[in-house]
């Protein structure tokens, strides 16, 4: 078994890890974090009935989608819906975006269900976030290339990094020392109450970053374990997110995080060893996102403003005979009951029920509603071919819809 190089670093050397309670931007970033918990929970009542499940996992590819493309790999959604239904690219490269968004999505999914509850800012859970959303990787996408030596190492789901690193002009902890210094951030970060959560989901994110524990992968897996810490705290829904956020704002993200490796600048500056001015304002700037990110949900979502966009796209596609007559006046009992039982159909229509049926079917097809089985309850689908027609903004439009 290879012994690991720890040059001895002192986990003193990542404080502040978080901003104090004496912080003169403590009041400040707690303002802003009250601020989010209310505006999360407005959205959340703002919902249309019926349409927060369908909703959360079109978020979901829409979060893998900007946190990948951060990274620099572009797989539009159209292509990652294909993926999670195994219909993939012929293309080496673009399948294998493919395989890594579906992981993606699987990990998030999980993190939805409650898999990583009260676990996010812990060692272990770090660990199964990476585990999980590299064990189904290609082999193209597990190794990993040290620029200055020219090596290729592998990434291993879940383990720590064998090797030294560094990002930019930051050189993180010996590969040895990352078990100390894991152990020292889930000593702070994951026994926090709910208000302190909320402020750390930033401050644990550039620290996650700041001792990249693992071979590659440390971006991802530091948005959804920001991600995590949020839900543990919010009681979020999963129908924001803050991925979006960043990667719309990537040059800020980075820089933000860059100025926080700084150290600490005088006496004014805390009384750790890097900045804590630096990390405040990444704190703030976080949350800022995040409360833009959830204005921007809750404006999309607005139900005369929402159910105004499925009407119309209804509407247009009866002109263009794409969809059968009466099929947008079936989309409209949908959203106004949030379901709509199977024998309501034909009183709904007025029409027979071969005609119900083939309005249905229509919509079926075009994902624009779903149910569970062929005599259950109808209710509204997000088919990511359709969010630019519902919710404009939300991602690009598909590539071959593009101009």
């Amino acid at each position: 078994m290879t012994t690991l190089a720890d040059r001895g670093e002192s986990t003193i050397s990542m404080e502040p890890l978080l901003v104090g309670e004496s912080s003169r931007w403590r009041a400040t970033l707690h303002d802003k974090a009250l601020e989010l918990v209310a505006a999360s929970a407005r959205l959340d009542h703002s919902l249309p009935t019926g349409i927060a499940g369908g909703l959360a996992r079109l978020v979901r590819s829409m979060n893998c989608y900007y946190s990948n493309l951060i990274e620099g790999h572009d797989t539009h959604p159209v292509d990652i819906e294909r993926a999670l239904h195994a219909d993939y690219s012929k293309e080496p490269r673009k399948r294998d975006l493919q395989l890594e968004a579906r992981s993606h999505i699987a990990v998030q999914s999980w993190i939805d269900s409650g898999g990583l509850k009260g676990r996010a800012a812990t060692a272990a859970g770090i660990s199964e976030i990476h585990r999980r959303f590299c064990e189904e990787l290609p082999d193209s996408l597990l190794t990993v290339e040290n620029p200055d030596s020219g090596t290729r190492h592998p990434v291993v789901p879940g383990r720590w990094r064998e090797f030294d690193v560094a990002v930019g002009r930051h050189h993180a902890v010996s590969s040895g020392a990352v078990a100390r210094f894991m152990d020292r951030f889930e000593a702070v970060y994951a026994r926090l109450g709910k208000m302190d959560t909320i402020l750390a989901a930033a401050a644990a994110h550039h620290r996650l970053l700041w001792i990249h524990p693992f071979a590659d992968g440390n971006g991802r897996v530091a948005r959804l374990m920001s991600y995590a810490m949020l839900q543990d705290a919010m009681g979020t829904t999963g129908i924001w997110s803050i991925a979006r956020g960043l990667a719309r704002n990537e040059p800020a993200y980075k820089d933000r995080l860059e100025e926080c490796d700084q150290p600490r600048h005088g006496d004014l500056d805390g009384r750790g060893a890097l900045s804590e001015e630096a990390l405040a304002g990444f704190v703030g700037f976080f949350l800022d996102t995040c409360l833009d990110q959830v204005t921007f949900m809750e404006q999309l979502v607005q139900p005369t403003t929402f159910v105004g966009h499925v009407i119309r796209w209804a509407e247009e596609e009866v002109a263009a005979g794409r969809l059968a007559v009466r099929s947008d006046r079936l989309l409209e009992a949908v959203l106004v009951r949030g379901e709509l039982k199977r024998g309501d159909i034909e009183k709904v229509l007025g029409t027979s029920e071969r005609t119900a049926r083939r309005v249905t079917s229509g919509l079926i097809a075009k994902g624009a509603v779903e149910s569970d089985s062929p005599r259950a309850a109808l209710r509204l689908g997000f088919p990511v071919k359709l969010a630019h027609h519902w919710l404009p903004g939300l991602f690009p439009e598909p590539p071959s819809e593009r101009d």
